[in-house]
């Protein structure tokens, strides 16, 4: 069997995918006893309680009256140094190209290149930072100088060779959830105060900002209750989020929906939904839809990035393209209305959640990412999903 390693993990610790992945694979790493050192200016909001194994350090930003903006990024890159010669870090693992891979970059030519940086790309970091002319020779350079650098998604990987004429290796490592947390919920009671029984619960979940198509999601609900009574639950805030608020009162549905703000208990608000919408023009992943997978909740969502990848057409949802919402609410009006196809549907996102975005397998890959580029053989029971 493989040694434990000590691990550097370094994210954007508040609401987000790639906070919220990396904070979850910390924690299933200590408990295979690995060492997680966290590095990052707060705390993860996902990593809650004490656990074994993980630490924290607080990336402090000197407040010189020289700076006009703080020099966050090399406060980060001398405070992963530091960690890793006081801890004895095997490899830091961060997660965002930017700032984070060169950071990463120049505290391993801090410590003579013993240190060893494996980076995760997880969308806007190259969907839309990579996009920026003066950002982009930045962000090939933390890609080419990692040690390994891996990709939420295909089409991830597709758009950052495209984007950054890349042609070093990119492993696919899909997110995932941690089955313990991410199940069918008995809510009963919590249902009963959004929907009266013989309604439908519709749900969305994101940042709100225009890539999520927000106003997308309100016209296939104004759409579906025309012929199926539903509720409309909206998790999150953002930006676009007073728009959506004044065309709702205009299109007289208000009644009908329901704002719940930011939500730490995901599975217990997912658990609600019937089905979850998912519009985006963008989304590399799209983990929102395999929270909602994970707990039986099928998505009506877009054949954008990588969404295809994760909700199969006509076994764990339905997708079409982007901006048709006539046909995303007509398949979601199929859905509802059909309580056998549904059914088959909830069972195969419950099956596909549990396989083959298990966390289990998912945090395998990682180890194997960790001791080859540390040059040791991979040593590791199979995975138990």
């Amino acid at each position: 069997m493989n040694r434990p390693l000590k691990i550097g993990i370094t994210c954007y610790p508040s609401l987000g995918g790639s906070g919220v992945v990396a904070t979850e694979l910390g924690k299933i790493l200590a408990e295979k006893g690995h060492e997680i050192h966290f590095i990052t200016n707060s705390i993860p909001f996902r990593l809650g309680k004490f656990h074994r194994n993980i630490f924290y350090h607080e990336v402090e930003v000197s407040d010189y009256y020289v700076f006009r903006y703080p020099p966050y990024d090399l406060s980060l890159a001398s405070k992963m140094h530091q960690v890793a010669q006081l801890q004895g870090l095997d490899i830091l693992h961060v997660h965002y190209a930017v700032p984070h891979a060169i950071c990463a970059y120049l505290a391993k030519q801090m410590s003579g290149n013993r240190l060893k940086v494996v980076t995760t790309l997880h969308g806007t970091d190259i969907t839309v930072l990579a996009q920026d002319e003066t950002l982009k020779d930045i962000i090939r350079l933390g890609i080419r100088e990692s040690d390994a650098v891996t990709a939420v998604s295909n089409d991830l990987i597709k758009e950052t060779r495209e984007l950054l004429d890349i042609s070093e290796p990119i492993d696919l490592t899909y997110n995932f959830v941690d089955k313990r947390i991410y199940y069918p919920r008995e809510c009963t009671d919590l249902r009963c105060d959004f929907a009266e029984p013989h309604e439908k619960v519709l749900m969305h979940i994101s940042n709100f900002r225009p890539v999520k198509r927000t106003m997308d999601v309100v016209d296939i609900f104004a759409k579906v209750n025309e012929q199926v009574p539903v509720k409309l639950l909206l998790v999150g805030e953002g930006p676009d989020l007073p728009k959506l608020q004044n065309k709702i009162a205009n299109m007289g549905l208000t009644h009908r929906v329901h704002f719940l703000g930011k939500q730490d208990d995901v599975a217990q608000v997912v658990s609600i939904a019937d089905l979850m919408l998912l519009p985006s023009e963008k989304e590399s992943f799209g983990l929102v839809a395999l929270e909602a997978m994970a707990c039986g909740v099928p998505t009506i969502g877009s054949q954008a990035g990588g969404i295809p990848e994760l909700v199969q057409h006509g076994v764990t949802g339905y997708l079409a393209p982007i901006g048709a919402t006539d046909e995303m609410a007509a398949y979601a009006v199929e859905l509802l209305k059909d309580q056998k196809k549904y059914a088959a549907f909830r069972e195969a996102c419950l099956k596909r959640a549990r396989t083959e975005f298990c966390d289990a397998v998912i945090s395998k890959k990682y180890e194997e990412i960790y001791y080859r580029v540390l040059g040791m053989p991979v040593e590791l029971p199979e995975p138990v999903c």
